[in-house]
């Protein structure tokens, strides 16, 4: 389980982020001399209630969020809901997929990344966890497996379209318990990569994916 006590101040994680935050200074996946196991998870949040959009998102953009994310290197997959859940499974093959039940959903994003975490920090072998955004079709395999290139437990990595941040973010197993902490209502890890801004590594992935949300139909 992550604890998800508030941290006290800005109390560093145990991996060593001391280093310049250029993406080629963060080690690549299978490098990391503290780690055996570098298999990262792939996480979609897709809890919401879409009342913009006029229902929930997962029924029509989770398939597609997962392929994104398998298609890109994460094994195994995470999906958490809430509203739509029912519709969701009955209209996304989810064989395999751990599924996870947000009773919490109208709380905000904040309360499925924390099941998310929790999940993820169940399963064997994982060294981090890419968040992916359910609404966000524009996103690409070949994104998230340039992400996946910098893999290793303390690491904080942010895709960006144009030079505006953007999702998927990987965070390594080093940061899921304070992430989970300062996580609130819909905001995600928002604050916690505020927090750790000098820390966050950016990779450039306009010219292969999109990074726009969907809002309305």
């Amino acid at each position: 389980m992550v604890d998800a006590r508030p941290p006290v101040g800005r109390t560093p994680p145990p991996h060593d982020l001391s280093r310049p935050n250029r993406s080629t200074d963060v080690p690549r996946a299978g490098t990391n001399p503290d780690s055996a196991a570098n298999s990262v998870a792939g996480l979609v949040l897709a809890a919401g209630a879409g009342r913009r959009y006029g229902g929930p998102k997962a029924p029509v953009f989770l398939g597609q969020a997962l392929r994104a994310l398998r298609d890109g290197g994460c094994d195994p997959l995470v999906a958490v809901l809430g509203a739509g859940a029912h519709q969701a499974r009955s209209a996304v093959d989810l064989a395999g997929v751990h599924v996870v039940d947000n009773p919490l959903w109208a709380a905000g994003m904040s309360s499925s990344l924390r099941l998310g975490l929790n999940t993820a920090a169940g399963l064997p072998g994982i060294s981090a966890v890419c968040v992916h955004l359910v609404d966000m079709p524009g996103v690409t395999a070949a994104a998230v497996a340039r992400l996946l290139t910098h893999t290793h437990p303390g690491c904080l990595v942010r895709a960006c379209y144009d030079g505006e941040p953007g999702h998927p973010v990987l965070l390594g197993r080093d940061h899921w318990a304070q992430a989970a902490a300062t996580a609130r209502g819909d905001q995600g890890a928002r604050a916690y990569l505020r927090l750790w801004a000098d820390q966050v590594s950016v990779v450039e992935c306009a010219d292969v994916a999109a990074g726009y949300d969907i809002d309305e139909r």
